[in-house]
Protein backbone atom coordinates (compact mmCIF):
# COMPACT_ATOMS: atom_id res chain seq x y z
CA UNK A 1 0.00 0.00 0.00
CA UNK A 2 0.86 3.62 -0.25
CA UNK A 3 0.86 6.14 2.58
CA UNK A 4 -1.50 4.81 5.24
CA UNK A 5 -2.38 7.04 8.19
CA UNK A 6 -1.82 4.76 11.14
CA UNK A 7 -1.68 5.69 14.83
CA UNK A 8 2.09 5.28 14.79
CA UNK A 9 2.33 8.28 12.42
CA UNK A 10 0.27 10.64 14.59
CA UNK A 11 3.15 11.79 16.85
CA UNK A 12 5.37 12.26 13.79
CA UNK A 13 2.75 14.35 11.99
CA UNK A 14 2.14 16.36 15.17
CA UNK A 15 5.84 17.25 15.28
CA UNK A 16 6.18 17.64 11.49
CA UNK A 17 2.83 18.75 10.01
CA UNK A 18 4.55 19.71 6.75
CA UNK A 19 5.42 16.04 6.19
CA UNK A 20 1.76 15.03 6.27
CA UNK A 21 0.97 17.78 3.77
CA UNK A 22 3.81 16.53 1.56
CA UNK A 23 2.57 12.93 1.69
CA UNK A 24 -0.99 14.00 0.88
CA UNK A 25 0.25 16.05 -2.07
CA UNK A 26 1.65 12.86 -3.62
CA UNK A 27 -1.66 11.00 -3.40
CA UNK A 28 -3.91 11.32 -6.47
CA UNK A 29 -7.01 10.87 -4.29
CA UNK A 30 -5.95 13.87 -2.18
CA UNK A 31 -5.68 12.14 1.18
CA UNK A 32 -3.84 9.40 3.02
CA UNK A 33 -5.28 5.93 3.17
CA UNK A 34 -6.91 4.46 6.23
CA UNK A 35 -5.92 1.10 7.75
CA UNK A 36 -9.55 0.04 7.35
CA UNK A 37 -9.30 0.51 3.59
CA UNK A 38 -6.42 -1.95 3.38
CA UNK A 39 -8.31 -4.35 5.63
CA UNK A 40 -11.43 -4.07 3.45
CA UNK A 41 -9.42 -5.10 0.39
CA UNK A 42 -8.08 -8.13 2.26
CA UNK A 43 -11.55 -9.06 3.50
CA UNK A 44 -12.92 -8.81 -0.04
CA UNK A 45 -10.18 -11.14 -1.30
CA UNK A 46 -11.18 -13.63 1.39
CA UNK A 47 -14.87 -13.38 0.55
CA UNK A 48 -17.03 -15.32 -1.88
CA UNK A 49 -17.27 -12.11 -3.94
CA UNK A 50 -13.66 -12.70 -5.00
CA UNK A 51 -14.03 -16.44 -5.60
CA UNK A 52 -12.98 -16.14 -9.26
CA UNK A 53 -9.96 -13.94 -8.52
CA UNK A 54 -6.66 -15.82 -8.80
CA UNK A 55 -3.04 -14.78 -9.12
CA UNK A 56 -3.70 -11.07 -8.87
CA UNK A 57 -1.59 -8.41 -7.18
CA UNK A 58 -4.04 -5.93 -5.72
CA UNK A 59 -2.64 -2.44 -5.33
CA UNK A 60 -4.31 -0.52 -2.51
CA UNK A 61 -2.63 2.84 -2.88
CA UNK A 62 -5.15 5.53 -3.85
CA UNK A 63 -3.67 5.72 -7.34
CA UNK A 64 -0.11 6.44 -6.16
CA UNK A 65 1.57 3.96 -8.51
CA UNK A 66 -0.64 4.99 -11.45
CA UNK A 67 0.43 8.62 -11.43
Amino acid sequence: PSFIKTPILEPYFAAHPEEEIEMISKEPVGRLGAPEEVAEAAVWLLSDAASFVTGHSMVVDGGYTAR
